[in-house]
């Protein structure tokens, strides 16, 4: 249990920790026992009958859409058995529980009893079964009814000095159709203020790539992978993050693919896959996937390719034409004599030190590489989230246009996205900044003036309630405080504002760290039947490949209490604008078509969105660099190269680079379990693995009970008591889990260009653990 100290978010002083059980890695991924966890956690939160006939429809054409990652569906070969992971299972059995939290619940526990408890413990306690409002002072979340709590939210709106005082979150769970209509509201009300969680994932992504390519997303197709030469797989970890995409690497290595692993950790879904749903895999034999494993330094990626660069520039020398594409690089491309000025000066023994693999290693890399262009580079956010993230995909996209790899089957750029719909989130408008072109199509079709003034993302916006500029705060789903940089600091901020409104399906610590007012607003999970009128809803999702597709709910929800994210969204707009709107919110709120004929009238590529979405499988947004054709706001119709410079990698003698990592049993901030079996950790969170060399160097053993803190711009930010865990990791490099060292990310340390938060590259120190007296 936790001892919580007044104006502290979270377990920041845990007394004691559980007992920690640490087993040998796995060095393979998925198997029976993943088959195992999956139906164990369904049967446990739902009962056999409503968990598997929901498991059933999951990601099939006509049902719903996985509410954990976006990796794409099959456009054809779907399995009629299972097309979902087992992650994706265990979130269906978060959403689709029959435990429920009532009023008596929250007539039980107070706030302050509840934020005692570990995450994993929140979360499990049930589905939020009906509006609750904690009013000033008072310790208990109370019953409300629903016109009662878009009341209150209308009146505190409208009691602001300016819109500007509110801010408007979005999580990447949110449909098409919720996300629409939301940023239609808030632009309506007056705001550009919606900071989402594409603002601490993907953004230096979309950044990135809209400079040099003219789209701010992948450029490939899930049958891309099927036909390629080679995979880079980067700062991403599939088996515990995206187990569905094992399946398509699988696929390519029989078709004869080579896949390149690059990661600091040696994780169980880069080194082999055993496919449940195949013979082999079930009887426990699998398919080697990483043909090279470079494990390089935390940050240290574009030393690595741009001693990869340097390597082939150097045979592009010896056989002109025959490892670079002059001819796409001539048509397509500028910068192409600036960049091999830069490539030509670098030392590749130098990149080799600075990225940690040998200088062996790369050149097999190279050697790979050499006379392929059929290439697919994959990332996340280990690549994303550091202070050169957006540089980084940069030089990730200098090696694709040298080898002509974009806009030919089997080439191109796959940033892997995490959430759901983060994606579809984006392009809906849901952004902090507001383009001139929707701009304009916004008030052609709805008559009003949408605020042309940059809104803030979500680092500008803690530090706005910080500073005590925003006074309101809405969440669309997520758990925003556990998610975000920074803790005490962002707890800090939450705390000052007025009101704070969480649109939810389960209990977060996010509703425990609170505005002086709060409300709690129930919702339908992806899982649950949407009916009004009796006529069964459809919502539609945009996965990471940009195929927007269909998501129709099959279970009973089990409270009449819940109304879906859009009708949240309409009642309150209309409670707020009242006769001022030009928006015929009643209409939108009782068929979501309504809402689909607006969306293609604003929405380029969504065209006859009604009839399209229902067609088996959706269909694919326009991407015109898959047919290469690029339109970029500095270059014109070209792809650009990027000279960028090296990241600072220096440490004083006691410090170290922290990434923070997601275990195997949990999705983003949601935790599933205490069980990280691919790399041997059991019945413990609170754990750092760190290098042999460096417990040893540094007077510690294995074990040891420990502190993380860092003081970065004078603040001191401690993580208590952790675990040493000795592990395959480079010296001077740690890991811990996400969120409990989210504390220790400073809320200005932020990826130039983009403002995502650094948490994969995190300066700390370590010492032994003391005890809070």
């Amino acid at each position: 249990m936790t001892k919580v100290k007044e104006g502290q978010p979270s377990e920041e002083n845990p007394e004691e920790l559980l007992d920690l059980k640490v087993t040998e890695p796995k060095d393979w991924a998925a198997g029976v026992p993943a088959v195992y966890e999956a139906f164990k956690d369904l049967v446990h939160e739902t009962g056999l009958l409503r968990g598997l006939g929901a498991s059933l429809k999951m990601n099939q054409k006509g049902g719903f859409d996985c509410s954990s990652c976006a990796w794409p569906d099959p456009d054809d070969d779907r399995s009629q058995l299972a097309e979902y992971c087992e992650n994706g299972a265990k979130a269906l059995a978060e959403e689709a529980t029959t435990k429920k939290l009532t009023a008596e619940f929250f007539a039980q526990n107070s706030v302050a009893d509840l934020a005692k408890l570990n995450d994993y413990e929140i979360g499990k306690k049930g589905r939020i079964a009906q509006p609750v409002y904690l009013p000033a002072g008072a310790t208990h979340y109370q019953p409300i009814s629903w016109d009662d709590a878009f009341k209150k939210i209308a009146d505190k709106l409208n009691s602001l000095e300016m819109p500007d005082e509110a801010a408007f979150y979005t999580s990447g769970r949110t449909s098409n159709e919720a996300s629409f209509m939301y940023q239609l509201f808030v632009r309506e009300f007056g705001t550009n203020n919606m900071p989402d969680c594409s603002n601490m994932c993907h953004e230096s992504s979309g950044t990135a790539l809209t400079e040099v390519i003219g789209i701010g997303k992948g450029t490939v197709t899930l049958n891309d992978f099927y036909d390629t030469d080679v995979i880079i797989i980067m700062g991403q970890n599939p088996g515990t993050n995206h187990p569905r995409m094992l399946t398509a690497l699988e696929k390519a290595k029989k078709n004869g693919s080579k896949i390149i692993a690059i990661n600091p950790l040696h994780e169980a879904g880069l080194t082999a896959f055993k496919d449940p749903q195949k013979v082999k895999g079930f009887l426990g034999m699998g398919v080697k996937l990483a043909d090279l494993y470079l494990q390089v330094n935390i940050n240290g990626d574009m030393a690595l390719f741009k001693a990869v660069e340097k390597l082939l520039l150097d045979a592009e020398k010896q056989n002109p034409g025959k490892v670079f594409d002059q001819e796409f690089i001539k048509e397509y491309t500028v910068g192409y004599d600036d960049l091999l000025k830069d490539i030509d000066k670098q030392d590749v023994p130098e990149l080799c030190k600075l990225a940690g693999v040998p200088v062996e290693q790369v050149q097999e890399a190279a050697e790979m590489l050499r006379y392929k262009n059929r290439i697919i580079i994959c990332w996340a956010m280990g690549i994303t989230q550091h202070e050169n993230g957006v540089d980084t995909i940069k030089e990730i996209t200098n090696l694709v246009l040298l080898k002509g790899s974009i806009g030919k089957p089997g080439a191109g750029l796959c940033p892997v996205r995490g959430h759901s719909n983060v994606q579809g989130n984006r392009t809906m408008l849901i952004w902090e900044k507001l383009k001139d072109s929707p701009r304009k199509k916004l008030k052609e079709v709805f008559g009003f003036d949408p605020p042309k003034e940059n809104g803030l993302d979500t680092v500008d916006s803690i530090k706005a309630m910080h500073a005590g500029k925003l006074k309101f705060f809405f969440a669309m789903g997520g758990n925003f405080i556990s998610a975000t940089p920074d803790t005490n600091y962002t707890a800090e901020g939450m705390r000052k504002l007025d009101m704070t409104v969480h649109v939810s399906t389960k209990l977060n610590r996010s509703h425990l760290v609170h505005g002086k007012e709060a409300l709690i607003l129930p919702c339908y999970a992806r899982s649950d039947k949407d009916i009004i009128n009796g006529v069964e809803q459809i919502v539609s999702c945009e996965n990471s490949m940009g195929v927007i597709q269909s998501s129709k709910g099959v279970l009973k929800p089990v409270s009449d209490q819940f109304l879906s994210e859009t009708q949240i969204v309409c009642r309150m707009a209309l409670a707020t604008l009242g006769k001022k709107t030009k928006v015929d919110w009643d209409k939108y709120a009782t068929n979501y078509d309504h809402i689909r004929d607006l969306i293609e009238k604003v929405i380029p590529g969504c065209e006859d969105y009604n009839k399209r979405i229902r067609e088996p499988g959706g269909f694919y947004l326009p991407n015109a660099p898959r047919e290469r054709k690029f339109k970029t706001e500095k270059y014109g119709d070209k792809a650009a190269f990027s000279v960028v410079k090296l990241p600072n990698h220096k440490l004083a003698a006691d410090e170290y680079m922290m990434a923070s990592i997601r275990s195997h049993d949990q999705f983003n901030t949601t935790i599933y379990g205490l069980e990280d079996r691919y790399r041997g950790i059991h019945n413990e969170r609170r754990v750092i693995f760190m290098n042999p060399k460096d417990i040893e160097k540094a007077g510690f053993k294995a074990e040891d009970k420990v502190d993380l803190y860092n003081t970065h711009n004078g603040r001191e930010r401690v993580a208590r008591l952790f675990v040493i865990v000795p592990y395959n990791i480079p010296e001077r490099n740690t890991a811990t889990y996400f969120p409990e060292t989210n504390v220790l990310v400073p809320i200005d340390d932020v990826a130039k260009g983009s403002n995502t938060p650094v948490s994969k590259r995190v300066i700390i120190k370590i010492r032994q653990h003391q005890p809070v007296k």
